[in-house]
């Protein structure tokens, strides 16, 4: 069935061959590259898109979601196997919806939830390079959720946002904070209302100092309080962090039921 109403879209894709999501004017983005494969659909140079969560460069998404206006009708299909035929391997999407002009995939989202997969043993990753984090020292995960424990809440995160980060307000209201291990695998899941810029790798960074001995539990919460970002820890990379699900009102009808998308059980073992 042809409809030219909004529509929602769910992505997924690899971060390690794109610059990030927000277009740029070298085009290496994965923004750059869906506008330019929805352009293909409907006969036009690019099309217009609108994500929940701008991602950096190499982290990825098992669930990214989007919104644009189409400016030709095609049938819904047309949005999912036609727009991948046209988009570059790591980058795929998972299904479209028709919503109503009121829904804003940025505006309308309640929450974001993202996992970092840190690989914990004696020699890097090789299989899953760009895939997960790694530490090579035996970390005590115990103590890392603990520290975790203090960050749930609102807060003033400024000890954890990048120097250039651009939000007005550096308050969040953080929803969950956990770490847990599964075999190999030290797995973070941080859910907000929304992050500040380097905000999850910054606090990976931080806890990844307690978890390995070089921070007690309390200094974690001294360095929120504190508010200033030279005496927390060093962002941490990229490589394992993943945007993992967005929380819409039910009235959406969103595959998922309009609350967290696809949370995947990842096992380390």
């Amino acid at each position: 069935m042809a409809d030219r109403q909004r529509i929602a879209l769910g992505l997924e894709y690899d971060g390690r061959g794109f610059e990030g999501w927000q277009t740029q004017p070298h085009g290496r983005t994965v923004q750059d590259a869906l506008e330019r494969a929805l352009g293909q659909i409907a006969a036009t140079p690019r099309v217009a898109t609108v994500c929940a969560g701008r991602t950096d460069t190499g982290v990825h998404a098992t669930v990214q979601v989007v919104h644009f206006d189409p400016p030709a009708a095609r049938p819904l299909q047309a949005w999912v196997r036609g727009v991948n035929s046209h988009l570059p391997a790591g980058v795929g999407v998972l299904w479209a919806q028709p919503v109503g002009e009121a829904f804003h995939a940025r505006f309308s989202a309640e929450s974001r939830l993202y996992r970092y997969l840190l690989l914990n043993r004696p020699v890097r990753p090789a299989l899953m390079a760009g895939r997960v984090g790694w530490h090579h020292l035996p970390m005590d995960v115990d103590a890392m959720a603990a520290a975790a424990r203090c960050l749930v809440g609102r807060h003033d995160f400024t000890a954890f946002r990048a120097a250039g980060c651009q939000a007005r307000s550096p308050v969040r209201d953080l929803l969950r904070a956990e770490v847990t291990r599964q075999g190999e695998l030290v797995v973070f899941e941080f859910e907000a209302n929304a992050f500040l810029h380097h905000m999850i790798r910054n606090l990976v960074g931080a806890l990844v100092y307690v978890g390995k001995g070089a921070w007690p539990v309390e200094r974690m919460a001294a360095v929120l309080e504190g508010r200033d970002r030279s005496q927390a820890a060093p962002t941490f990379a990229a490589d394992g962090l993943y945007l993992c699900g967005v929380a819409y009102p039910a009235q959406w009808s969103l595959p998922g039921g309009g609350r967290i998308i696809c949370r995947p059980s990842i096992r380390g073992d």
